[in-house]
């Protein structure tokens, strides 16, 4: 799957500030056949600088053309094309939906709603409102009262509860679960195994616990995910126990994440792999949280906060900032040293 320049630069349009020597008709039918790094691009190949600390690999660089602030645009080499953009990184981003295989696949697929879209093994229920160009894979199980929007893409083994609402242009991977009356905003994203709308983890003793064990509270809010939510593979998000658990807009969860019941996120935060949130909590927008982060039940993280890797999380935060708890990595020997020093700051000083 190869592209000329003109199609990149039809593709990214508004990204693009100066064409520069693109515009010249041998530049333009130029045959570009991926997206490589600085160091590794060929001649057919398309590549990207965002740092000014790359500079060197800049000049020495294969590709065929090269997506570059205007800063940088005189130090491309003359065998590139200079296409000079806005925001580097955002516009190859963007250029990676034209090179992704499946892409060409989608864009064939009939406008018109068919049988042909809805595998002769998909299970559908009763009263369902399906959208146009809705595909539904083999053996997935689609509940009552379910509304589907346009060019909703249901892979094969999805289980989708009664009562559910998928926003236009979501891809839902196989094996996906989505509980009952849950709510998908605009090109939701669910990988394979999410598991959104299950049963949070509420229970109540019944006195003594190992002999009158645990008595299971049911979790009768919903799940509602905005518009532009990315959920990776394995992740759960638990349904409400009175109130529902709120996704924002733009929000980009990794694999193996797990939020329990009544969290809220804000819109465009961004939450790394083997992340804990646990019960009620509420984290701002545009917060960063890095990967295996724990955070306690009941507290509020304000806007514009970045969580470290590791960061166990037990009080609220009301200042946007940088916040660490996680040690990084050093020989035993230091370590214990160090674990030592660190117990003596709790002592009370005689």
């Amino acid at each position: 799957m190869a592209f000329t320049i003109a199609q990149i630069l039809d593709f990214l349009a508004s990204d693009v500030i100066d064409q520069g020597d693109a515009q010249t008709d041998q530049n333009l039918q130029k045959q570009i056949s991926k997206i490589a790094a600085l160091e590794d691009a060929t001649g057919t190949d398309i590549t990207f600088i965002a740092n000014p600390l790359f500079e060197s690999k800049l000049q020495t660089t294969g590709a065929g053309a090269v997506l570059v602030p205007a800063s940088l645009q005189e130090k491309c080499p003359s065998h590139s094309v200079a296409i000079v953009v806005k925001s580097p990184y955002a516009a190859y981003a963007k250029l990676t939906a034209l090179f992704e295989p499946t892409q060409a696949y989608h864009q064939t697929v009939n406008p018109n709603l068919s049988d042909s879209l809805i595998h002769p093994t998909a299970i559908l229920g009763n009263n369902l409102q399906l959208g146009d160009n809705v595909r539904i894979g083999a053996y997935s199980q689609i509940g009552d009262n379910c509304v589907i929007g346009d060019g909703v893409k249901i892979d094969a083994q999805v289980n989708i509860q009664p009562n559910v609402v998928i926003g236009e242009g979501s891809l839902i991977a196989p094996h996906v679960y989505i509980g009952h009356d849950c709510v998908l905003g605009k090109h939701v994203s669910l990988h394979s195994h999410a598991s959104i709308g299950n049963d949070g983890f509420g229970f109540a003793p019944r006195g003594s616990t190992d002999e009158a064990g645990w008595q299971k509270i049911h979790q009768l809010g919903r799940v509602i995910l905005g518009d532009h939510v990315s959920v990776g593979s394995h992740t759960c998000i638990d349904r409400g126990a009175l109130n529902d658990t709120v996704i924002g807009n733009h929000v980009i969860i990794d694999n193996l994440v797990q939020i329990a019941h009544n969290v809220k996120i804000g819109a465009g935060t961004v939450i790394a792999a083997c992340v804990g949130i646990a019960g009620s909590t509420e984290i701002g927008k545009r917060c960063m949280i890095g990967g295996a982060s724990g955070f306690a039940g009941h507290i509020k993280i304000c806007d514009d906060v970045t969580i470290t890797g590791m960061t166990m999380v037990t009080k609220s935060i009301h200042q946007p900032g940088v916040y660490s708890s996680g040690m990084p990595v050093m020989p035993n020997s230091l370590w214990k040293r160090a674990y030592i020093n660190f117990k003596q700051l709790g002592k009370p000083k005689s």
